[in-house]
């Protein structure tokens, strides 16, 4: 997973500066970024606190982590089947 070269604090910073008035296309110039970018974000992480985009960035680390370690013991189950299914 691609890790954003974007804090939470910068997220969180540009989706207030659009709530409080500022139009979007100020907020992407301001901050160096498209406004497809600011969409997505917008539609991700709309009502989230500082605290609550950590968490849930922390979640989905930890989410990409533990489908790393299941494919790998996929791999590895299914290498050892072959090699029994051969000595047989």
């Amino acid at each position: 997973m691609k890790r954003s070269r974007f804090s939470e604090e910068q997220i969180t910073y540009a989706l207030r500066l659009a709530d409080s008035g500022t139009p979007v296309v100020d907020v992407c110039r301001q901050i160096g970024i498209t406004e497809v970018t600011f969409c997505t974000w917008k539609k991700k992480y709309a009502e989230l606190g500082v605290c609550e985009l950590r968490k849930l960035k922390q979640l989905e680390d930890e989410n990409a982590r533990l489908r790393r370690i299941v494919a790998d013991l996929t791999l590895d189950n299914q290498i050892l089947q072959e090699i029994v299914r051969k000595k047989l």
